[in-house]
C-alpha cells in the first residue's frame, strides 16, 4: 500500500510522496483498535475582514493573467529544493499564462486536468511610494485549493491548508516601494486521509512506467488552483482587525438592536493613554442615519433601531434582504480618527425547537437546493457573471435557500445572498469523512473555526452544516462528532447545527449532537432504480423514523435523479427528463404528508445545476442531477419545481404567483349561447 505522508524539513514544510509497505496484520490491527480522540484547541483565526476601501484603506486587485508552471508528478518538491520562488518562474521552467481566479484544470488542452501534486504561479506588481508612509500592507487570498505556500520577493510569508477559505499575511516589510515586486505561489491539490476533504494517493503502472493517481469518494471534481480573488490592501498602523455583529428584534418586530464588538491591531497612538474607542453609526438603505453610539472601554456597544426593517428571506416579505450599513470608526483618546470600516448588517432573529425553525418569530419552510461552485472552463473559479445568473435563477424558480455543498462558497456569493434574502445552510469542507483520527479531527475543527470566523456576520447564514455524508456508523463517529458539534456551538450559539447524513437512522451515531436532522436519500435512483412506485412511502417512513429517533426537526437535504437534457421517453425511464419530473412529483407527495406533522421543515433538491465529476462510467461528462444544465438552462423539471416552490410560498408565506407561472391554455369559464 502506498500512502502520502508529510515530511517536515528544517527549512521547509513540504508535501512529498514516500512509498512504504505495511505488514498486512498491521493494517487489520489499525481498524480493530478504537482510537481515543482528545479534544485539543484549534488555532483561532484573526483579521480577514473582507477588503473594502474607506477613508483610511486602499484596496488593489491582483486578479488577471499569472505565469504558471506544473511540477513533475514524480518530483513535487523540486521547485522548493531549487528555490524557484527566489527568481522569476520563467527562469526555472517554461511558463504558460493562467487566469486568476480560476481552476487550472480545464484551461489547457493537455493532461493538466488530472495533474496530482504541486503547481506554481507568479506575477509582478508595483507598490506605490505612498504606501511606505504610515501604512501597513496586507496580501489576501480568497481561496487556494488545497494547500498554498506564498512568497513575496523570495521571502516566505504564509502557508495555508484547507481550500475554499481566505487567508492573509502582512507584507509591509517585504515590499519594495516605488518599485516592482514579485509574488510566487505554490499550490498542492493532493488529498490524503488527514486532509479535509479526504482522499488517497496511489502509484500505479502505466504505459511509460508508473504514475501517481488521486482518488476520492466524493462525487465532484477536485478542481484546484487560485480559485478566488487576490488583493493587496492597506490599513493604518493601528487598525480595526475584527468586527463581530449580532442582532435582536423586539417581540413585535418594531424595534431592533445591533450589538457590535471590535478588536484593533497595533499600538495605541499615545502609549501613556491606551484608551481607544469606537464610534458606530447605522444607516438605512437610503443612507439615512438611524442609530449611533460610542463604545465602552472594551470597544463593544449596541445600537437601538426604532421602526426597524427586519431582514426577511425571499418571498416571506415584500422587501426581502433588507440591509443596513454599519460604519465603524476607531478613534484615539484624543479623538484622532485612526481607521474606518463599513459592513452590511441585516437585523433578524433565529430560534428553533424540537419541531420548528423560526426567523423573526415566523416558522420557516426551506425550499431550495444543494449546489456547487462549478462551471465550464473556469471550474470553481469565482465568476461574477455566473453568480448573478445563478441568483436570478434561484429567484425565478422560487427557492428561498440553498446549502453550500460541500465547502464554503465565495464571500461575494454570501454578500449576494444577504442582499437577495436567500437563506444559506453554510457547510464546511468535510465530505464523506471516515477513518476518524486525531489529525483529521484537528483539521475538521479548524475548517469550521475559519468558516464561522468568516461568515458569522452574514444574516443569510441561518445554519451551520458540520459535514456531508460522514460515515456515522463507524467506530469513534459518536465521540468525533460530539467534539466537532461542541466546538461549533462554542463559536456561535445563535445558529443551529446540522449535517447531511446518508447513513441509515438505525446505524447513525451523530444525529444526537445536532439541532436539526438533515438526511440524503435517492429513492428510485441509487436504491430501487427506476421504481417510481417505491418513493413516497419510503420517504415518509424514513423521515418519521429520524424524527422518532431524535425528536428534532427534519429536512430532506438531498433527493433527485440524473437527467440527460433532451432525452424524452414515455413512459418515464431513467435518465429521461420525464423520469426526473416523476421522481420530483413522488417526493412532493411525501413532503406534503410530512409537512402536516409539524416537524418536517424543508426540502432540498440535488442539484441546482449539472456539475463536473471525476471520470466514471456512471457519469456522462459529470453529474447530471441538475434541474438546470451546466450552462444554466432549465430542464423540464425546473418548470415543475417552479410551480411547486411558488405554490408553497403562496400557501405558507402569502406570496403572490408570478404572472408567467402558468401558461395560458384556454378560457375555462362557461360561455353563453348566442
Amino acid at each position: 500500500m502506498h500512502l502520502k505522508i508529510r515530511l517536515k524539513c528544517r527549512k521547509y514544510e513540504i508535501w512529498a510522496i514516500w512509498l512504504f509497505s505495511f505488514v498486512s496484520g498491521l493494517f487489520l490491527l489499525h481498524f480493530s483498535i478504537a482510537l481515543i480522540l482528545i479534544n485539543k484547541e484549534v488555532p483561532q483565526s484573526r483579521g480577514m475582514l473582507y477588503p473594502r476601501e474607506s477613508e483610511t484603506r486602499e484596496v488593489r486587485s491582483l486578479d488577471g493573467i499569472w505565469n504558471f508552471v506544473r511540477s513533475d508528478q514524480a518530483n513535487p518538491t523540486q521547485g522548493v529544493r531549487e528555490e524557484w520562488y527566489s527568481k522569476d518562474l520563467s527562469k526555472s521552467r517554461p511558463t504558460i499564462p493562467m487566469p486568476v481566479p480560476a481552476s487550472y484544470n480545464d484551461i489547457t488542452t493537455d493532461n493538466l486536468r488530472d495533474h496530482v501534486g504541486t503547481v506554481w504561479y507568479d506575477r509582478k506588481f508595483f507598490a506605490p511610494r505612498s504606501w511606505a508612509v504610515d501604512q501597513r500592507v496586507w496580501l489576501r487570498f480568497g481561496s487556494v485549493h488545497y494547500e498554498a505556500y506564498v512568497w513575496v520577493n523570495g521571502q516566505k510569508v504564509v502557508k495555508h491548508e484547507i481550500g475554499h477559505l481566505p487567508f492573509e499575511a502582512e507584507v509591509t516589510h517585504l515590499l519594495k516601494y516605488g518599485a516592482e515586486n514579485r509574488i510566487t505561489v505554490m499550490c498542492d491539490n493532493a488529498l490524503i486521509q488527514t486532509t479535509v476533504p479526504q482522499g488517497r494517493i496511489t502509484e500505479l503502472p502505466n504505459d511509460e512506467g508508473m504514475t501517481i493517481v488521486q482518488s476520492y469518494t466524493f462525487d465532484f471534481f477536485n478542481y484546484a488552483g487560485i480559485h478566488r480573488s487576490v488583493h493587496l490592501y492597506t490599513t493604518p498602523k493601528t487598525f480595526i482587525e475584527e468586527v463581530v455583529v449580532t442582532t435582536n428584534l423586539s417581540k413585535d418586530n418594531v424595534g431592533g438592536e445591533v450589538v457590535y464588538s471590535v478588536k484593533f491591531n497595533g499600538s495605541a497612538v499615545n502609549e501613556a493613554d491606551n484608551a481607544l474607542y469606537v464610534r458606530a453609526q447605522l444607516y438605512d438603505r437610503e443612507g439615512k442615519l438611524v442609530a449611533n453610539g460610542t463604545s465602552d472601554a472594551q470597544l463593544s456597544g449596541s445600537l437601538q433601531v426604532d421602526n426597524v426593517n427586519p431582514w426577511w428571506p425571499y418571498l416571506m416579505h415584500p422587501e426581502p434582504g433588507y440591509l443596513y450599513q454599519l460604519e465603524v470608526k476607531l478613534h484615539a483618546s484624543n479623538d484622532e480618527l485612526l481607521d474606518v470600516y463599513r459592513l452590511k448588517v441585516g437585523v433578524r432573529t433565529l430560534s428553533w425547537s424540537n419541531a420548528t425553525f423560526q426567523i423573526n418569530g415566523r416558522p420557516v419552510y426551506f425550499r431550495g437546493f444543494g449546489r456547487h461552485e462549478d462551471a465550464d472552463v473556469r471550474g470553481k473559479g469565482l465568476d461574477n457573471a455566473l453568480m448573478v445568473r445563478d441568483f436570478n435563477l434561484l429567484k425565478w424558480i422560487g427557492a428561498n435557500a440553498y446549502r453550500t455543498s460541500h465547502y464554503p462558497y465565495s464571500e461575494e456569493s454570501m454578500q449576494f445572498a444577504d442582499e437577495h434574502g436567500i437563506m444559506i445552510v453554510d457547510e464546511c469542507p468535510s465530505v464523506d469523512a471516515e477513518n476518524y483520527n486525531q489529525e483529521l479531527l484537528g483539521k475538521h475543527k479548524s475548517s469550521l473555526e475559519q468558516l464561522i470566523h468568516r461568515d458569522r456576520n452574514h444574516p443569510s447564514v441561518v445554519m451551520w452544516s458540520i459535514a456531508n455524508e460522514p460515515r456515522t456508523r463507524e467506530m469513534n463517529a459518536d465521540s468525533y462528532f460530539q467534539l466537532v458539534a461542541n466546538l461549533t456551538r462554542s463559536l456561535d450559539k445563535t445558529r443551529p447545527i446540522t449535517a447531511a447524513i446518508a447513513t441509515p437512522w438505525t446505524d447513525d451515531k451523530a444525529g444526537r449532537f445536532l439541532d436539526i436532522i438533515s438526511f440524503n436519500r435517492y429513492n428510485a435512483w441509487y436504491s430501487n432504480t427506476g421504481r417510481l412506485d417505491m418513493v413516497t412511502k419510503k420517504v415518509v417512513e424514513e423521515a418519521v423514523a429520524w424524527n422518532k429517533q431524535y425528536n428534532k426537526p427534519v429536512i430532506m437535504a438531498e433527493y433527485g435523479a440524473d437527467t440527460l437534457e433532451g432525452l424524452h421517453l414515455q413512459p418515464a425511464y431513467v435518465w429521461s427528463e420525464e423520469f426526473q419530473t416523476e421522481v420530483f412529483a413522488r417526493h412532493f407527495k411525501a413532503f406534503d404528508i410530512l409537512r402536516k406533522k409539524g416537524w418536517f421543515i424543508g426540502e432540498f433538491v440535488w442539484n441546482f445545476a449539472d456539475f463536473k465529476t471525476a471520470q466514471s462510467y456512471t457519469r456522462v461528462g459529470g453529474n447530471k442531477k441538475g434541474v438546470f444544465t451546466r450552462a444554466r438552462q432549465p430542464k423540464a423539471s425546473a418548470h415543475l419545481l417552479r410551480k411547486r416552490y411558488f405554490a408553497l410560498a403562496r400557501e405558507l408565506d402569502d406570496s403572490s404567483f408570478p404572472e408567467d407561472l402558468f401558461t395560458y391554455i384556454a378560457d375555462m369559464g362557461k360561455t353563453e349561447n348566442a
